[in-house]
C-alpha cells in the first residue's frame, strides 16, 4: 500500500470527521522491519516512528538520529522498569504506561535527568488477561498518580481485542479521556485507523500497511 496512500487516507478520514488533518499524527510502526524498508520510508519524508522494544530501537535509531535530527520516536510496546532510563533517553513519547511502579520509576528518573517523554496511559479496554494495559476502572487513579508527580500525561492508548469490533473500544477510550481531561488518543492500526480517527484519535499506529508484512522475529 505504501506511505503516500496511508497518509492520504489519514487526511481524508480527518476531513470526513470534520477535523483538521494536522490533528492526527501518523506513527509508522517500524518494529522488526528490514533496514532498507525503514530507509525507504525515511526517504519519503516520514519522521514519526513507533517501536516495541527499547533495545531494538537503540540499535536502529541512534545513528539515524544524527542524520535526521527531526526524528520523533514513540515507544508503543510494554516497558519494563529496568529499561525506563534508556527509554527516557531515546523516545519522545511512551504510549505504554500501565502501572503505578512504572509511573513512580519515570518520576524518579525525571527528577534525576531533568527530562521525561510525553506519556500515554495504556488502557486494556477489553480486559484481556494476556494483554498489557491497566483496566479502565483503574485508569483514573493511575492518571491522577502521574499528575500528582507532575509527569507529562498527554493521553490514553488502547489495542482493541483482535476478535471484536474496534469501534466500541475506541468510543470507550475517547469517553474516558474526555472524563479525565486528556487531549491525546493513541488508537487505530493498519486495519482500523480510519475508524479510530472518526472517534477522535490523535495518533494512529500503522505498520504493515506502510512497510508491508513484518518479518519473523
Amino acid at each position: 500500500m505504501g506511505l503516500n496512500e496511508i497518509a492520504q487516507r489519514v487526511r481524508q478520514a480527518a476531513e470526513r470527521a470534520g477535523r483538521a488533518p494536522a490533528e492526527v499524527t501518523l506513527i509508522a510502526v517500524s518494529k522488526v522491519q528490514p533496514e532498507e524498508r525503514i530507509d525507504s520510508v525515511l526517504g519519503q519524508g516520514q519522521r514519526v516512528f513507533g517501536e516495541n522494544r527499547v533495545q531494538e530501537a537503540q540499535g536502529r535509531w541512534s545513528a539515524r538520529r544524527d542524520v535526521h535530527p527531526d526524528l520523533e520516536l514513540h515507544l508503543i510496546g510494554p516497558l519494563q522498569t529496568n529499561k525506563a532510563r534508556a527509554a527516557i533517553e531515546l523516545f519522545d513519547a511512551i504510549h505504554s504506561v500501565d502501572r503505578p511502579k512504572l509511573v513512580d520509576t519515570l518520576a524518579r528518573l525525571r527528577d534525576e535527568t531533568g527530562a521525561c517523554p510525553r506519556l500515554f496511559v495504556q488502557v486494556n479496554t477489553g480486559a484481556e488477561p494476556q494483554k498489557a494495559g491497566i483496566l479502565a476502572a483503574d485508569a483514573p487513579a493511575l492518571v491522577e498518580r502521574a499528575r500528582g508527580l507532575d509527569l507529562p500525561v498527554e493521553g490514553l492508548m488502547c489495542i482493541p481485542p483482535a476478535d471484536e469490533a474496534a469501534e466500541p473500544h475506541f468510543a470507550r477510550l475517547a469517553a474516558l479521556a474526555a472524563d479525565l481531561g486528556l487531549p491525546g488518543l493513541s488508537m487505530g492500526m493498519s486495519a482500523d485507523f480510519e475508524a479510530a480517527i472518526a472517534h477522535g484519535a490523535t495518533h494512529v499506529r500503522v505498520g504493515s500497511a506502510i512497510f508491508g508484512e513484518r518479518q519473523p522475529g
